[in-house]
């Protein structure tokens, strides 16, 4: 079974795919870590905490000065009792006090793995996951705290969370409640994050872990592109191939937290969950609190391992959209061919000719509503300006299908522009707090979604467009973060849930909406890449991963989100040059190669496309269906990395091995050029292998360990596709 409980010693031991989890409980009431490494078939106690008095660590055991909760490396450390490491969650009572203390109290183990009420969360059957709960309380404070474990049997996954319980007679405020923590004693690790912002997501930062704390977070209301919520430790030398990565990824789309804490005696604590700024919580008696979820991952054979479990974790347990398995289409959008200037014509223009062209979905964007000709105005008001569509949204899909293509429309339904019906009567509708003056963001304002009335008045707005109108997909976008965070219609002693309210406000909305429109392919946007996270993923099964549509930012932006997210999940378009972001003009291969890694589609005119050009765009389309089932659900290796040279490299192999992409790339031309050997990854060894484009066959191992020798060229942003399917032995004679 994937969790022992050994009542003599009291140890817990977790067995995860390849990793062990292993805690024990220390003096009867102490639940202290152990173990999170690779996977051992028994524990007896080679890994015993050794005991020493140390200066400055207070005892809770006057006759023990060895004992300090200080030194102890526990499961869930409290605050106020003699521990001054980082604790994993915080109180007030109603005397002021904020001082806690947890005592374990009891343990439950369980087939299947429950739902968190309210939130995005992982899921699974009674066959592959057990879950434990270990009960703990803070009997002064009439506090019941749970530690949630689920374990996947076949996965090298633990997901963790915590309930929170007000078993009191009295409120109590929880002031910091993260979902999980782990005491390291050891220090020798790389601590790898994810930075960024507008157009420039998901940069990677790897550095040493020193005395002090490794801090990220986000405060924008957000998961934000500037800091994504994942975080991980890698031993020294651990590379994409080789070394233990421990990695966490928090499954939310607000405010949260992740640090990794070293103190003096060279142990650290690694920790993540909601932030608490402005991240209260007023539990009644009675009352609980759920945190979300963070999934921790175990890798022992590098990044490229770490990566490939999150990907097929979050695709076989997190999804939960029909589209999880399905092929996602070719897509085109219109918005850099028309931005807010279009008519029906000039839309219908652009779709025959991506007809012609072989795409398969056309997205409207902004400006088909209200009177939307600027993005200061009109936001909240979800009905056709007739001005550009006089018949309606219904005739412009239907002309669109008949063409043979589906048709998309993109929404920002969380926001509220001052100019608008919705605003003129209904400016309480707006998050904000009294008395103080709005900040305004891209011309708009945010509703007030930690409020039930207007989570209804977005659903039933959006639910009418979607029900009159014959919509195959949405994007849904988020353009500007939460400021002014207040509600007037909460007491002043709740005005710090604001924040996760309108989280539990947005993920409501959601449920709500994918599940009456299931078969709609929901795509996630927040000017990009601003909420890329596991909670948007588990309602909408893509995600447009930047604004910047640059090929060579891209190949950054693209690399770095697939150390967590399957390639399907990623939008990704080619565009015009000179790139509107960057000014970069590189080549229409380059920009197709680059956006082919990923969920494939066009964000251009094509009326303004060369017949030759035009022409390269039908190759790209007809090449990318002959691929997609093997980017969109293989396995995905990274090669090279565009962070560190010059180059870029990956690819892509079919579940059965049977076929394999590859995809090179040189950003740069150099004078007096080495000749580049491209070694593939993940093939079989013992299978052959025949390239498309010139019918050369390789066996597996040659391929892999060999490699191939890529032609040189003069030539700046230079892509190359090399494209592999298994023959049977006997097949390859003549060569």
């Amino acid at each position: 079974m994937p969790i022992v409980y050994d009542k003599s010693r009291k140890i817990f031991h977790l067995q995860a795919g390849d990793t062990s989890y292993i805690m024990q409980i220390v003096k009867e009431k102490y639940l202290v870590h152990l173990y999170w490494g690779r996977r051992i078939s028994s524990y007896h106690e080679s890994r015993r905490i050794i005991w020493k008095d140390r200066g400055f660590a207070p005892n809770p055991d006057t006759s023990d000065r060895t004992f300090s909760l200080d030194t102890l490396p526990q499961e869930y450390p409290q605050t106020g009792n003699g521990d001054f490491r980082n604790p994993a969650y915080g109180i007030r009572q109603e005397n002021g006090s904020r001082i806690s203390n947890l005592e374990y109290i009891g343990y439950e183990i369980s087939d299947g793995k429950p739902k968190l009420p309210g939130l995005p969360a992982s899921s699974g059957s009674k066959k592959n996951v057990q879950t434990l709960k270990v009960y703990m309380e803070d009997a002064v404070a009439g506090l019941n705290v749970c530690l949630l474990y689920s374990v996947f049997a076949s996965e090298s996954v633990i997901t963790r969370s915590v309930i929170f319980l007000n078993k009191g007679k009295k409120p109590l405020h929880l002031t910091k409640m993260l979902s999980m923590s782990v005491d390291i004693r050891e220090d020798e690790f790389d601590v790898l994050t994810l930075y960024g912002a507008h157009n420039n997501e998901r940069n990677m930062d790897r550095r040493p872990l020193s005395s002090g704390t490794v801090k990220i977070e986000s405060l924008r209301g957000t998961s934000s592109p500037h800091q994504a919520p994942f975080m991980a430790l890698l031993r020294k030398g651990a590379d994409e191939d080789q070394g233990e990565v421990f990695a966490a990824n928090f499954v939310y789309s607000g405010n949260f937290l992740a640090e990794v804490q070293v103190d003096p005696y060279r142990n650290i604590r690694f920790q993540m969950g909601m932030n608490p700024w402005n991240g209260e919580w007023k539990l009644e008696a009675g009352e609980m609190f759920q945190t979300p979820e963070v999934v921790m991952v175990y890798s022992k054979q590098g990044l490229g391992e770490m990566s490939r479990t999150f990907h097929k974790f979050y695709q076989n347990h997190l999804v939960r959209s029909p589209y999880a398995k399905k092929e996602r289409p070719i897509l085109i959008n219109n918005w850099e061919a028309t931005f807010f200037d279009f008519d029906e014509e000039k839309l219908l223009s652009l779709a025959r000719k991506a007809a012609s062209a072989g795409i398969e979905l056309f997205v409207l964007d902004d400006g088909w509503f209200g009177h939307r000709d600027a993005d200061d105005s009109s936001l909240g008001d979800w009905f056709v300006d007739k001005r550009k569509l006089p018949n309606g949204l219904k005739s412009l899909a239907e002309k669109i299908h008949d063409m043979g293509m589906q048709f998309g429309l993109w929404f920002e339904p969380e926001m509220i522009s001052q100019d608008s019906e919705l605003y003129r009567k209904h400016p309480d509708y707006v998050l904000h707090t009294e008395e103080r003056p709005y900040t305004i963001g891209r011309g708009q304002l945010v509703l007030d979604l930690s409020r039930k009335e207007v989570c209804d008045y977005v659903i039933a707005a959006v639910r009418q467009i979607l029900k009159d109108n014959p919509i195959d997909y949405v994007k849904w976008d988020m353009n500007r973060h939460l400021t002014d965070v207040g509600s007037m219609y909460f007491e002043p002693d709740r005005q710090g849930e604001i924040t996760h309210r309108y989280v539990l406000g947005l993920y409501y909305i959601m449920d709500v909406l994918t599940s009456e429109f299931s078969e709609i392919l929901f795509e996630s946007c927040s000017s990009g890449g601003g909420r890329f996270d596991p909670g948007m993923l588990y309602y909408m099964p893509q995600t447009w991963c930047s604004d910047n549509t640059d090929a060579v930012c891209r190949m950054k932006i693209q690399y770095a989100t697939s150390l967590t997210y399957p390639p399907i999940t990623m939008g990704a378009h080619v565009s015009v040059v000179p790139n509107q972001q960057t000014g970069r003009v590189s080549p229409l291969a380059t920009r197709g190669y680059v956006a082919m890694s990923g969920n494939f589609g066009y964000e251009l005119d094509l009326g303004n496309l060369t017949d030759e050009e035009l022409e390269y765009v039908k190759e790209q389309i007809q090449c990318y269906k002959m691929i997609r089932p093997v980017i969109q659900h293989g396995d995905f290796y990274r090669i090279r990395n565009p962070f560190n040279e010059n180059l870029a490299t990956w690819n892509f192999v079919s579940q059965d091995q049977k076929r394999a992409v590859a995809f090179f790339f040189e950003i740069l031309s150099q004078p007096a050029a080495p000749v580049r050997i491209l070694k593939l990854k993940g093939l079989h060894p013992d299978k052959l292998y025949r390239r498309y484009d010139n019918g050369e066959i390789y066996s597996g191992d040659e391929l892999m360990y060999c490699g191939i020798s890529i032609p040189l060229k003069k030539e700046d942003f230079r892509g190359e596709m090399y494209c592999f399917e298994e023959i049977e032995k006997g097949e390859e004679n003549g060569h």
